[in-house]
C-alpha cells in the first residue's frame, strides 16, 4: 500500500501529484471532484426542501459553501503529504463532520473525501480517516432510517472497503508503469551506449585494418623500389670513377625504379590496384612483367623467368590478383637483397579450386623451423608476415621450403571459394 504515498500515481493528476502526465489519473480526479460537488449539492438540495425554514438552515447553507471553498483550496495546495495539504484535510474533514451531525444527508460526501484522504495522507493514516470517515456514514444513515437496519450497517464499509481497494489497485499500477517506462528507458540508454560503443570498436577496428593493409602496401611497393634505389646508387658512387658507363647504367635503372614507384605511389593514394594490373593484361601479364623488370634491373646478377600452368577458367578476383603480385614483388626483392642467388622462377598454377603462386631461388636458403623474420636466406624484416596476413585474409596459406645452401620455395596457395571467415 505505500505505493500511493505522497499522492504519486492514478490519484495526483488533478492536484498537482505525480500523475499529472496519466490521463487516467486526471480523468479520474476530474470525476471524484465532480462527484463531490454533485453530492454536496444534492445534500443540501434534500436538507433544504425537506427541512425548509429551520434554525440551522443559515449554518447548513454556510459550511456547505464553506466546504466547497475548502475543496476548491485543494488542488492549490497540492497532493504530497505537507503539513499545509494535512491542515487543509484536516479542516475540510472537521467541516464535513459538523455537517453530518447538523444535517446527515451530508454523509455521503465522504466517498470523494476517501479518494482526497487516501491521495495525500501516508497509507496508515489514510486507512485510520477512512474508517472514521464511515463511522460517520454508517452513524448518519441509521439517524435517518430511525431505526437499526443491518443494511445501513453493512453497506458503507462495503463501499469504503471497495473504492480503497479501486485506488489502491490504480495506484500500484501507476507505480508499476512508471519502473516499467524507467526500466523500458534505462534498457533504452544501455542499447544507444552499446551501439555506440559497437561503433567505436568498429572504427578501431576498421583502423587497425587499414594501417595494417596500409604497411604492407608501403613494404610491398614504396620500400622494396626505395631500397633498390639505395643500392644502386651506391654501387654508382661506388663505380663512378673507375667505370662512369656501369655507373650510369646503375643510374638509369635506378631512375626507372623511380619512375615505376612514382606510378604505384599515385595508384595507392587513389586506393587503385598495382600499376602492372592497372596496364591491363591480367595477373598473368603482371607476373611477366614483374620477371622482366626484375632481370633488367639485376644487370645480369639475377635471371627471373615465368610460368604459367592450366588454364584460368574463371576470372580471378581483383583482390586475389592483387594479393599474388604483392607478393611476388615482396618474395623477389628478398631474393634479390638477400638470397645472393642468380636464378629464381615465378610459377603460376591454375587449378580446379585454387590458385597456387611459387616463387623459387637458387640463393643460399635457410631454415624455416621458428624464423622469425630476421633477415636470413630471402625472408626479411616485414616480408613474410605481410604475405600471410594477404593471404590470410583470403583464406589462402604460404608454405616455405628451404635448407641451409638448398635455394628457397615460398608457396602462395589461394583458394578459389569463399572460406568461412570470409564470408563472415
Amino acid at each position: 500500500m505505500s505505493g500511493y504515498e505522497g499522492g504519486s500515481g492514478a490519484g495526483g493528476g488533478g492536484n498537482g501529484g505525480s500523475g499529472a502526465g496519466d490521463p487516467d489519473a486526471r480523468r479520474l480526479t476530474l470525476l471524484m471532484h465532480a462527484a463531490f460537488f454533485l453530492l454536496l449539492g444534492a445534500s443540501l438540495a434534500r436538507f433544504l426542501l425537506r427541512h425548509p425554514g429551520e434554525a440551522r438552515t443559515p449554518w447548513i447553507i454556510a459550511l456547505s459553501v464553506a466546504l466547497a471553498v475548502l475543496y476548491v483550496l485543494g488542488p492549490v495546495l497540492g497532493s504530497r503529504p505537507t503539513p499545509r495539504s494535512v491542515v487543509w484535510l484536516g479542516v475540510l474533514v472537521a467541516v464535513w463532520m459538523v455537517l453530518v451531525v447538523l444535517a446527515p444527508s451530508f454523509a455521503w460526501c465522504a466517498v470523494p473525501l476517501f479518494y482526497t484522504g487516501l491521495r495525500i495522507l501516508p497509507p496508515r493514516a489514510a486507512l485510520v480517516l477512512v474508517a472514521l470517515l464511515t463511522v460517520f456514514v454508517v452513524a448518519a444513515q441509521l439517524r435517518l432510517a430511525h431505526g437499526f437496519d443491518p443494511n445501513l450497517v453493512l453497506a458503507p464499509p462495503a463501499v469504503a472497503a471497495v473504492a480503497t481497494a479501486v485506488f489502491v489497485h490504480m495506484q500500484r499500477q501507476a507505480v508499476r508503469q512508471r519502473e516499467l517506462s524507467e526500466r523500458q528507458g534505462e534498457l533504452i540508454d544501455d542499447l544507444l551506449r552499446t551501439r555506440r560503443e559497437l561503433a567505436a570498436t568498429e572504427r578501431r577496428e576498421g583502423t587497425l585494418a587499414e594501417r595494417q593493409r596500409l604497411s604492407m602496401e608501403i613494404h610491398d611497393t614504396l620500400a622494396q623500389g626505395l631500397s633498390s634505389q639505395q643500392m644502386l646508387l651506391q654501387a654508382a658512387d661506388r663505380t663512378w670513377g673507375a667505370d662512369p658507363a656501369t655507373a650510369r647504367r646503375h643510374v638509369r635503372t635506378a631512375t626507372g625504379i623511380a619512375e615505376r614507384n612514382l606510378a604505384e605511389a599515385r595508384r595507392f593514394v587513389h586506393d587503385l590496384a598495382p600499376a602492372d594490373l592497372a596496364e591491363g593484361g591480367g595477373l598473368e601479364a603482371a607476373l611477366h612483367a614483374l620477371a622482366a623488370r626484375e632481370t633488367a634491373q639485376a644487370q645480369g646478377r639475377l635471371t627471373v623467368r615465368c610460368h604459367v600452368e592450366g588454364e584460368r577458367h574463371t576470372a580471378l578476383p581483383d583482390r586475389v590478383q592483387s594479393a599474388l603480385l604483392r607478393i611476388a614483388q615482396g618474395a623477389l626483392a628478398n631474393v634479390r637483397e638477400h638470397a645472393h642467388a642468380t636464378e629464381a622462377a615465378l610459377t603460376l598454377t591454375h587449378l580446379d579450386d585454387r590458385v597456387v603462386l611459387d616463387i623459387a631461388d637458387n640463393g643460399r636458403g635457410f631454415t624455416p623451423a621458428g624464423h622469425t623474420g630476421a633477415a636470413t636466406g630471402g625472408v626479411r624484416g616485414h616480408g613474410l608476415p605481410a604475405m600471410r596476413a594477404r593471404l590470410h585474409q583470403l583464406g589462402g596459406t604460404l608454405t616455405i621450403e628451404s635448407a641451409p645452401g638448398e635455394g628457397t620455395v615460398l608457396s602462395a596457395a589461394v583458394p578459389l571459394t569463399p572460406a568461412p571467415e570470409d564470408l563472415a
